[in-house]
């Protein structure tokens, strides 16, 4: 195991042998840190996470921290539980959870990049982006292959959902639907997210049956419920467009509006 000298390593944190912790990092107990993981100098993982296979974690990243939340007790061994290839930038920050039954997760290959902040009780899919000086609330929900633009703040509660992209500076208060690019302050929805849909290999066939849905959701003179019972009653949809629908239906906050 290559552990600089000056790093910090607690006895009851658990390490793979082929982990790599650069100078003065700390890594607190109660930590397991999987094979391949790279922690670069003056890092801080703290107790309570967990770490898959093959992360990086740049110089100044805190992992884990204690929530800002004023309500927590710093007492409660609540966790944060992270999964496969993430890369975490210079001064990334991760929150853990409020609750011992409500840890901070994100999942893998995941793009963290400087100073982003991912709040307590965040859950983050797969594949995103989240780039620099961002804001994620507490308890945001990012689905997969999301990219979040710099400096934007997300809302508690929010969801953003698969293939979403939100623009540089925005203000998001309501859920940002899948496969939709949004900005402003407030954020609303511009449109599909095309260039992120032809790169993720969706066929133009989908592609269509995408823009058709949001249509008649955002352009048919219908409310909300009413242009979901009216695509419902159509049929025969591409997967695409039923996690559309379901997205929709499930959202606590309201999905924002289309400009």
């Amino acid at each position: 195991m290559k552990i600089h000298p000056t790093a910090i390593v607690d006895s009851k944190a658990e390490l793979h042998e082929s982990v790599e912790v650069g100078a003065y990092t700390i890594i607190e107990k109660d930590v397991v840190i999987g094979e391949g993981t790279i922690i670069e100098t003056g890092a801080r993982i703290f107790s309570g996470t967990k770490m898959g296979k093959f992360n990086r974690v740049a110089h100044g990243a805190v992992i884990g921290v204690v929530p800002q939340d004023l309500g927590f007790d710093a007492a409660t061994p609540t966790k944060t539980i992270i999964g496969d290839h993430n890369t975490f930038k210079e001064y990334s920050n991760i929150h853990r959870g409020t609750k011992t039954d409500s840890p901070t997760v994100l999942g893998n290959r995941n793009y963290i990049m400087g100073n982003a902040h991912v709040g307590h009780d965040c859950i983050v899919g797969d594949d995103n982006i989240l780039t620099h000086g961002l804001v994620l609330a507490g308890h945001v929900t990012v689905g997969n292959k999301a990219f979040i633009s710099g400096l934007v703040a997300v809302h508690q509660f929010c969801f953003v959902g698969d293939y979403a992209m939100i623009a540089g500076c925005s203000k998001v208060v309501q859920d940002v639907p899948p496969y939709s690019t949004a900005d402003g302050n407030p954020c609303t929805i511009i449109g599909l997210n095309t260039v992120g849909l032809k790169r993720g290999g969706f066929s133009p066939e989908v592609r269509a049956a995408i823009k058709q849905a949001y249509k008649v959701i955002y352009h048919s003179g219908m409310n909300y419920r009413q242009a979901l019972e009216a695509l419902e009653k159509q049929g025969n949809h591409p997967q695409e467009v039923l996690n559309i629908i379901a997205f929709f239906k499930n959202s606590d906050r309201g999905v924002m509006d289309h400009r």
